[in-house]
């Protein structure tokens, strides 16, 4: 059992420390068997990973070995980035109203959101970035701030050191 265990972090220390490949032939070498997967990552392992000696059965009962083939360059894919979104809230129960929009064409980004403030004041920042310039924002404020009045405090004779009634 002790054997058992020791062999199993051996395994664990050599395929963690990148001496099997994961995805390699013998000896990383690429090689695509019946069952296989054609390219594979270069490694230094002892191909004990997918396509190797373990995985999809022995070696013997593989079809003849295909050539080496050769990884192909990465290939860069760049999209120009475009969107255009909005989006609005206006809850009456809870009071909450705000809205945004923006758009993006490359690099360049403008939008603009609206939101009431507590105070009762409608706050709208207008921003923009680019390579340029980077971020700018502008922000206004619309309206009078009015704070409601506090509310009076009630001094109940009998509240005090936990007296409920007086």
């Amino acid at each position: 059992m002790f054997a058992k265990i020791v062999l199993a972090c051996a395994l664990v220390c050599v395929a963690s420390a990148g001496l099997i490949a994961p995805h390699g032939g013998l000896l990383g070498a690429g090689l695509a068997g019946p069952y296989g997967h054609g390219l594979a990552a270069p490694a230094y392992g002892l191909g004990l990973g997918h396509g190797g000696l373990v995985a999809h059965g022995a070696p013997f009962l593989r079809a003849p070995i295909a050539p080496i083939a050769h990884a192909a360059a990465p290939v860069e894919v760049y999209s120009h980035p475009r969107y255009t979104f909005n989006y609005g809230v206006a809850d009456g129960h809870t009071g909450d109203q705000k809205s945004q929009w923006e758009a993006r064409d490359g690099d360049v980004v403008k939008g603009q959101y609206s939101l009431v403030e507590p105070d009762g004041t409608v706050r709208t920042v207008n921003y923009s970035a680019d390579d340029h310039n980077g971020f700018n924002a502008v922000v206004s404020r619309q309206g009078h701030a009015a704070h409601p009045a506090a509310a009076p405090v009630v001094v109940g004779h009998g509240l005090a050191h936990g007296h409920l009634l007086g």
